[in-house]
């Protein structure tokens, strides 16, 4: 702990210390005004920036307007990416301007010549690419605001060898990471509810962290938007990690307990059937498959294990069910015991990563800082007959926009 925290130190360090040589380097040909004015405007972002992230769980952000909340965590994002992109630039200038200085020194057969014509100066080329970089990052991370309720249909065609005949052509809808209390504004969460319904779907099932802490996020109007999503085989759902109140602090136990109870209510309350370690048999004519639904189950040591198997499991192997279908909002389940403990389960889905809101999403290449903690992190994956999806989330936690990687609507279309 004491090493990561170490080398974490250095990193902001050195990220700190470039970043001023190119601010530094770009103002240095300005008039003396220009070059004092700015130099000390960016010592005043910095010591700014700082001070959110040091007193960030003192500050009542909930006294805090949503407009200048959201521009000021989308500044600290970017200008914080910026540094650090600063200083991949920047070091590689250094590890060019070492070689080159080993290469002359070893030519003069010297450390230097006495005239000091051996110092090798730092690439303008370079300096400057850096400066672009950082810039694009503020600038991206405060653009990605906009996107935050761009929501994105994505459709999945899904092959289950053992599907049963009356459920192939089975349209289900996935949403997943509702994070309620981030919401600014009810018409555009509307929008993307009514993006749901414009699918029409046999089965809507929700896949987690319906808030960001507290029940009382879902407000009146957002319970009676999200009561709206209806389908004609029902709408489930299950708890994901941030739904348990773990992260604020609460005056009791019991006060906690209260508040996850409440949580549930409004569940029922919006028509949807949350599913607590248990399953249920979905029918269509005498053709079954069943759905499963467990709290939240992580491989990770910073999350929790709500999640029982063996309990939602019992008595269902007995039904001898062709296809069974489980709702576990963290995808690091699935390695960790789906895979090894529950090879009946064909199709898996989860949520809780969000890609980050952050990253390369494409068709052709995917890439996000999550991945370095998940392996499996957006989209669909396959090992023998078993799958996984990972919904990219709904709505949004910490920074308040969506950055490459849009809030999401999965269809799936069984076959």
């Amino acid at each position: 702990m004491a090493l990561r925290l170490i080398i974490i130190l250095s990193i902001i360090g050195l990220a700190e210390y470039y970043s001023f040589i190119v601010i530094r380097s770009a103002v240095r040909n300005m008039p003396p005004p220009w070059r004092l004015g700015i130099t000390i405007l960016y010592l005043a972002l910095t010591t700014l920036s700082w001070l959110g992230l040091i007193f960030i769980r003192t500050i009542n952000w909930a006294n805090v307007p949503h407009l200048l909340r959201n521009v000021y965590v989308a500044f600290v994002l970017g200008f914080t990416v910026g540094k650090i992109l600063i200083l991949l630039v920047m070091v590689i200038d250094d590890i060019r301007r070492l070689f080159t200085w080993l290469i002359t020194a070893i030519a003069y057969n010297s450390s230097a010549p006495a005239d000091g014509t051996n110092s090798i100066e730092r690439s303008l080329f370079l300096k400057r690419t850096a400066l672009v970089l950082g810039g694009l990052s503020l600038l991206g991370f405060t653009y990605g605001i906009r996107n935050r309720y761009s929501y994105r249909v994505r459709r999945v065609k899904l092959t289950l060898a053992a599907l049963p005949q009356a459920f192939k052509g089975m349209k289900i809808v996935q949403i997943s990471d509702i994070h309620t209390g981030s919401f600014d504004n009810h018409s555009a969460v509307a929008h993307g509810i009514q993006r749901v319904m414009d699918q029409n779907p046999d089965l809507i099932l929700f896949t987690g962290d319906l808030v960001n802490n507290h029940a009382d996020e879902v407000d009146a109007k957002y319970q009676e938007i999200f009561s709206r999503l209806k389908a004609p085989m029902g709408v489930f759902s299950t708890l994901g990690n941030h739904d348990y109140g773990d992260y604020v602090h609460w005056p009791s136990k019991q006060a906690q307990r209260d508040n996850l109870e409440t949580l549930k209510g409004i569940h029922a309350s919006m028509g949807w059937r949350l599913l607590m370690n248990e399953h249920v048999v979905l029918e269509r004519g005498t053709d079954k498959i069943a759905l499963i639904g467990i709290e939240n189950w992580s491989a990770k040591a910073n999350f929790p294990k709500y999640g029982n198997m063996s309990k939602a499991y019992e008595g269902l192997k007995e039904k001898n069910i062709p296809v069974k279908i489980l709702m576990s909002h963290d995808p690091s389940h699935w390695h960790a015991q789906v895979i090894p403990e529950f090879g009946e389960v064909d199709l898996t889905l989860s949520g809780h990563t969000h890609g980050m809101q952050f990253g390369v999403d494409s068709k052709w290449f995917k890439w996000s800082p999550v991945q370095y903690m998940y392996n499996e992190w957006a989209g669909l994956y396959t090992e023998g007959k078993q799958h996984l999806y990972v919904n990219r989330g709904f709505g949004f936690l910490g920074y308040p926009g969506r950055l490459g990687v849009m809030p999401e609507i999965t269809v799936f279309e069984l076959g």
